[in-house]
């Protein structure tokens, strides 16, 4: 099992419970793979505390999520009763259990929770549920120039880190924090339509606190 238990225990203590759609994930769908209704097909991979839902029931798609953590695809059953069935509990870096083949593939924040070689075999898994010419977006991968690569303990890979003590990331298991040339590596098996690299500094209260990430677009051959 590759899943951290970490995130079951911050979903069961009512942590982390984000509601409201991620903005660079909705501008990444509409911008490089507007949904063209019913019969597009939707997965997200880490659906936590179900942010994204509601947009793409709005868009009329047939959208599936899958999350490693038991109460929080409960709690989605139970806010989304007419979907329930479409919400997974599964480690999504060893299998994914949801029918067919998609359209498109997003992923904010779940995919970089993980070691490299984790990474790397759920986006094997990813690239087969694809369907020829699908899209695959992954938004907030961590970057190694986060103020937080610095912290913590390396386990597995040079860009992985554990057990980071304090900040956003603490608590949370595995943590992968990326350069360019890692991530054109990972996802190395799809056409990269656009990547492109995110810091925000903190000014105040001034602690030269940095947050980064990447944004990725890409598509399966074919």
């Amino acid at each position: 099992m590759t899943f951290s238990n970490e995130w079951e225990n911050i979903y069961r203590s009512s942590e982390q419970m984000s509601i409201w759609p991620w903005s660079d994930l909705v501008a990444y769908v509409m911008r490089y793979a507007r949904p063209t209704g019913p019969e597009f097909r939707v997965l997200e991979i880490g659906v936590g505390a179900g942010a994204n839902v509601p947009f793409f029931h709005h868009l009329k798609t047939q959208y599936y999520g899958v999350d490693g953590s038991t109460t929080a695809v409960d709690r989605l059953k139970e806010r989304f009763p007419a979907a329930a069935a479409n919400f997974v509990v599964a480690d999504f870096t060893r299998e994914l259990p949801v029918p067919g083949q998609f359209d498109l593939v997003v992923d904010r924040g779940a995919l970089t929770a993980n070691t490299g070689s984790a990474v790397k075999a759920c986006l094997r898994l990813v690239h087969e549920k694809l369907k020829p010419g699908g899209k695959l977006l992954s938004i907030d991968f961590y970057s190694d120039r986060h103020s937080d690569s610095a912290l913590g303990r390396t386990n597995e890979d040079k860009f992985t880190k554990t057990e980071i003590p304090e900040g956003h990331l603490a608590g949370t298991g595995n943590v992968h924090f990326a350069d360019e040339a890692q991530i054109k590596s990972l996802f190395s098996d799809f056409e990269i339509i656009i990547l492109e690299h995110k810091t925000i500094e903190r000014l105040v209260p001034a602690n030269s606190h940095v947050f980064a990430s990447f944004n990725v677009a890409c598509r399966k051959g074919g």
